[in-house]
C-alpha cells in the first residue's frame, strides 16, 4: 500500500506544538517565563529561517521533561492537548486523512517535535505510525536529553528509510504533506510532494519544481 506521509506541524494543524508547548509552561508558571519566551521564541525564529541548531534546541525543549516527574507532565500535557492543540485541529486536516484512509494508504506522522508531544496528537487523528524525536527514558523517567537521530531535515529522511527497511516498505506511490522549506530533503524522494499552506521558501522551491500547492486552513 502507498504511504502517505503528514508533518505534523503548520501542516495538520493550524499551529505549531512544540512552540505552543512552551508556551503553556509558561502559562501554568512551570518553567522561568522570561527566559523560556525568550529562548521559545529565538528557536522558533531560527526553524523558520532555516538555520535551527536541533542539538541546542532539544537541550532547551526537553528539559522540562528531565526536570519533573512523569506523573505531573503527563497530567499537564492532557491539559495542553485539550485546551491547545484541539483547537488548532484542522477539519480539513482531517479529511484529507480520511481520504487516504479510504483510498487503503499506509498513514504515518513524520515531524521534528518530539513524541512526549506528539503521540497523543497522533492519536487524535488515528493515525498509528509515527516517526519522532525521541525523549530518553530511564526507569520509565523522562531524563531531559534526547536519544537516536532528531527527525529533522534530513534526520527525517534517515528515519524514514530506517522505517521503510523495518516495516519492508517502499515509497512507491508515497506522498508527503508539508508547509516547511526544512522538509525540502523528504519532498524531494516521494513520488507525490504537496506544499501545504507552505512558507515563502518553500512555495518558491514548489513553484519551480511544479509541485502540488494546496491549503488546508480555507
Amino acid at each position: 500500500m502507498p504511504l502517505a506521509l503528514f508533518d505534523l506541524d503548520n501542516t495538520l494543524l493550524a499551529g505549531d506544538s512544540d512552540y505552543l508547548w512552551s508556551l503553556f509552561l509558561v502559562e501554568q508558571g512551570i518553567v522561568d517565563s522570561k527566559i523560556h519566551e525568550r529562548e521559545n521564541q529565538r528557536f522558533y525564529d531560527q526553524y523558520l529561517e532555516g538555520c535551527l541548531d536541533i542539538d541546542e534546541f532539544l537541550q532547551f525543549q526537553l528539559k522540562p521533561l528531565g526536570d519533573h516527574p512523569r506523573i505531573d507532565l503527563e497530567r499537564w500535557r492532557a491539559q495542553f492537548i485539550k485546551t491547545k492543540i484541539s483547537p488548532i485541529m484542522l477539519p480539513s486536516a482531517v479529511k484529507l486523512i480520511e481520504n487516504h484512509r479510504k483510498n487503503g494508504d499506509t498513514l504515518l506522522i513524520i515531524t521534528a517535535t518530539n513524541r512526549f508531544i506528539t503521540g497523543p496528537i497522533a492519536n487524535l487523528l488515528g493515525i498509528d505510525h509515527l516517526l519522532a524525536t525521541e525523549p530518553e527514558i530511564i526507569d520509565g523517567e523522562y531524563t531531559g536529553a534526547a536519544t537516536g537521530t532528531p527527525c529533522f531535515q534530513e534526520g527525517k529522511v534517515a528515519q524514514l528509510n530506517d522505517w521503510l527497511y523495518r516495516h519492508n516498505e517502499s515509497l512507491s506511490g508515497s506522498w508527503f504533506y508539508s508547509d516547511s522549506h526544512n522538509d525540502i530533503p523528504l519532498l524531494e524522494i516521494v513520488e507525490n510532494p504537496v506544499a501545504v499552506d507552505p512558507d515563502s521558501k518553500l512555495k518558491a522551491f514548489a513553484q519551480q519544481k511544479n509541485w502540488q500547492i494546496i491549503s488546508l486552513r480555507e
